[in-house]
């Protein structure tokens, strides 16, 4: 049996130990909103670590996340704590065991003062439409 996990590990930027604090309720309202607990597996983590700042969050997977659900923080976020510029992650996507199709990645950019996605990738679709001679 082999399992399958998606990893990633980032840093936003949210101006102020206040914002960061103000951001953790955002975190919290999220998984309310999804009814996810710890026995549902959080789709990623959050919180403040002195090494990366006072106003900035360190968002990552526990265990395994859900890039989706991290693109969803950070665009509230933007949006409440009036957040400009481009900001960005990349995830890895691994396997327990050597499985065909298992490994990739992927990347999301987003531009926070519009609250548009400027690009993004998975390593998965890229693969398949390149050699399928669509790219």
């Amino acid at each position: 049996m082999a399992d399958f996990f998606t990893h990633f590990s980032c840093v936003l930027d949210v101006g102020s130990a206040r914002n960061a604090a103000r951001a953790m309720t955002i975190y919290l309202d999220l998984l309310a909103e999804y009814q996810i607990d710890d026995a549902g597996g959080i789709p990623f983590a959050v919180s403040v670590e002195p090494a990366h700042g006072a106003g900035r969050l360190w968002i990552r997977d526990d265990r395994t996340g859900e890039p989706a659900q991290v693109v969803v923080f950070v665009l509230r976020c933007a949006h409440k704590f009036r957040l400009t510029g481009r900001w960005g992650f990349q995830w890895a996507n691994t396997c327990t065991r050597p499985r065909v199709n298992a490994f990739g990645g992927g990347a999301h950019v987003i531009d926070l003062g519009s609250r548009e996605t400027v690009a993004w990738i998975a390593t998965y679709g890229w693969l398949e439409d390149t050699i399928a001679g669509k790219t």
